[in-house]
């Protein structure tokens, strides 16, 4: 798209706790731009984002889906994202390169915990939002506690932009409080009419007080409109609207819409709220980036057609078609089909072969890309999600993905020797696919494990490789994801010296251990000048620190969160190489470990269970005896909330326990919080092999 044509163009994501209606908006959204002609649904495997066998049978969003649909000659690409905390990489990528979003939030049950967890994903990459309370239709849906939950849960500044009209199976329509009418949808023709009314009488004061909050709170963004309001002066809808678009991309507060997805109610409204209030590509900064031979040297780059190629591959699938495509963001400059791009972190050029605009999982070909759009392409063999692609005479380096570690691992076998062959091929491509799945191999029993974010995660995994590869395998049980640290500082003056007939090595390191429980695994320094150790070498010392962490020195899991200083090291010009360097210095950290008081921590999750309150004590001594801790109980709505720490190695099996105490009506969500001591009595279990 050209940058003349930008301001018409939303890069958009959807983004919600898991069964708070997502696919079923999106779907809405694409039927009424006459994307689609029928609406399929969530329940009965027929949406049209949830392409997956996997996703059909499950009835959830397990990959982020993009497309492109139009409304009121504005463009909409739009990246329908999980709600399950398994999948939330899949969120991570897609808020990294968008540039608004719509947060969806079930009307019932408000703010939920994956609803938090997407909002500070959005926080951190500052994607500015709106707010849709869905599901007003249903039993026990309440937009004033639902926007109530946003102030309290999220620290966001919600301002509802509409009111209901009715609640529960009376919810017919909105109130826009911008303009002042009502809408009330047609429930005979799929939501495509609805007819303009007057504010219902009984609810005029209602909203006349709620415009006047909206009003007071966007008027501020805008001097002629703070002005105007001061002064007691009407506002036009015109200057209502581009004062809060301000304030909206400023991400100073939150416009909040409200319907009902699945009874089609309020989608045009919010899609008319998109084009209004979220950014175009031009009203996005600059693109940032840093220096490809300098990290510390910053670079800005306007986010045009004319500056130099810049891009990040955010996705990379795999096609049955095409082969393997990479999903990228355009910045600034034009790819056009058959152009080689530059990857930073290989140094190596790679030529596009297909340019391809996604819808779901169909695909066609278009000649370019230029700033702005979303599209994928194939050819590149040698990419990996977060990689810059970039002009080689001008390149630079975007900021990459944060990935979280992975918590659960399980381990897998072949049937037999062809099996073996295919499921190689099969656990590569997912390897490559997915950055928090991970395959290894544990040197003592021999066997091959995998490593995801959870049960269900990890799950979807193994019935692709069934089905899609056709693999035969046997499936072991979940096994915790143990990681080691350490609880004080140590040092260690470490010399490695070797001579041999045709080999004579010597190098020797002082290092300093210490926790750092707030990086995730290396932090490397050094405290040396480059007059006593050259950058070859001091890359060797630290790649022979990344080395000890990979085995720690209590069971042999990997080890985090440590600060590794370089305080001296001895060259000899004879002597000295870059392998001496990193055998020293990995003998010198593993020995500092074993002084530093190591620690075994295990992965800790946030657990949020609602039930009736005939259920309540059952649910509490079931969490006690796996050894949570009941931080909070509370009301929300009829049901009680409560809400706990636990190891996750004490909660496998848990939905199916937790159906079994509480006769079905019990539900929870359950999502990674932090990595915590284990106690001494489970550590002497571990190391026992009782395991857990």
């Amino acid at each position: 798209m050209k940058t003349s044509e930008l301001s018409k163009l939303r890069n958009i994501g959807i983004m919600a706790h898991i069964d708070a209606g997502k696919t079923t908006t999106t779907e809405r959204i694409l039927f009424y731009t006459g994307k689609i002609h029928k609406i399929g649904e969530v329940h009965d495997g027929s949406a049209t984002m949830d392409w997956m066998e996997q996703e059909q049978e499950r009835g959830i969003t397990i990959t982020a889906a993009a497309t492109t649909c139009f409304w009121k000659d504005h463009a909409i690409n739009i990246i329908d994202t999980p709600g399950h905390v398994d999948f939330t990489v899949e969120v991570e990528r897609s808020l990294r390169v968008l540039d608004g979003a719509v947060a969806v939030f079930d009307g019932v049950h408000g703010v939920e915990p994956q609803s938090e967890t997407v909002w500070r994903q959005a926080d951190k990459y500052k994607v500015p939002r709106l707010g849709f309370i869905n599901k007003l239709d249903r039993v026990g849906g309440n937009f004033e506690e639902s926007v109530q939950s946003m102030r309290d849960r999220l620290a966001a500044n919600p301002v509802p932009f509409q009111l209901p009209i009715g609640q529960e199976e009376a919810f017919t329509g909105v109130i826009d409080l911008v303009r002042m009418k009502a809408l009330i949808w047609d429930s005979s023709a799929q939501g495509q009419d609805f007819r303009e009314e007057e504010v219902p009488a009984d609810m005029l004061d209602d909203a006349l007080l709620a415009r006047e909050h909206l009003i007071e709170s966007v008027s501020e963004f805008d001097d002629a409109v703070m002005e105007k309001y001061l002064e007691g002066q009407p506002l036009t809808e015109a200057e209502i609207k581009r004062s809060a678009r301000i304030g909206c991309i400023a991400m100073k507060f939150v416009p909040v819409f409200c319907g009902s997805a699945f009874k089609n109610k309020g989608i045009q409204p919010l899609l008319d709220a998109v084009l209004d209030y979220l950014p175009s590509p031009l009203d996005v900064t600059h693109v940032v980036g840093t220096d490809v031979s300098d990290p510390t040297k910053v670079i800005e780059r306007p986010r045009t057609d004319s500056e130099p190629l810049t891009m990040l591959a955010f996705k990379i699938q795999t096609d049955p078609f095409v082969g393997q495509i990479t999903y990228v963001r355009v910045y600034s400059g034009v790819l056009k089909n058959g152009e080689t791009v530059f990857n930073p972190r290989t140094g190596k050029r790679e030529r596009i072969s297909k340019i391809l605009k996604m819808e779901a999982n169909q695909r066609s070909e278009i000649p370019e890309i230029a700033a702005g759009d979303i599209a994928a392409v194939s050819g590149l063999k040698i990419v990996a999600t977060g990689d810059t692609l970039c002009d080689a005479k001008d390149p630079m380096v975007l900021e990459s993905l944060t990935v979280p570690e992975a918590v659960i691992s399980i381990a897998i076998e072949p049937k037999s020797t062809v099996d073996a062959v295919k499921m190689t091929k099969a656990l590569e491509r997912f390897e490559a696919e997915d950055p928090t799945f991970h395959v290894s191999n544990n040197a003592e029993t021999g066997q091959t494990l995998i490593s995801g974010m959870g049960e269900l995660h990890l799950e979807i995994i193994v019935d692709r490789m069934l089905r899609e590869f056709k693999v035969g395998a046997n499936i072991g049980k979940p096994q915790v994801n143990y990681r080691e640290a350490i609880s004080t500082s140590a040092k260690m003056d470490k010399t490695f010296e070797r001579e041999t007939e045709k080999v004579h090595q010597f190098a020797r390191v002082v290092v300093k251990v210490e926790p750092a429980p707030e990086v995730s695994g290396l932090q490397f320094e050094s405290n040396i000048g480059k007059e006593k150790i050259n950058d070859e070498f001091l890359r060797a010392v630290k790649a022979g620190c990344e080395e000890a962490m990979q085995v720690g020195v209590i069971a042999a899991y990997a080890m985090t969160g440590i600060k590794v200083t370089l305080l001296d090291v001895t060259v000899d010009l004879e002597r000295s190489d870059a392998m001496s360097f990193k055998i020293a210095a990995s003998m010198a950290t593993r020995e500092a470990f074993r002084l530093a008081s190591p620690i075994l921590l295990e992965p800790t999750m946030k657990v949020e269970v609602l039930v009736p309150e005939d259920f309540l004590s059952n649910i509490i001594k079931d969490l006690n005896s796996r050894r949570a801790r009941v931080n909070n109980v509370g009301l929300r709505g009829h049901l009680q909330e409560v809400e706990a720490s636990a190891p996750l190695s004490g909660m496998f099996g848990y939905t199916t326990d937790l159906r079994s105490i509480s006769q079905g009506r019990a539900t929870y969500s359950m999502t990674f919080a932090s990595y915590e001591q284990v106690p001494d009595a489970v550590l002497k279990r571990i190391l026992g092999g009782d395991g857990y």
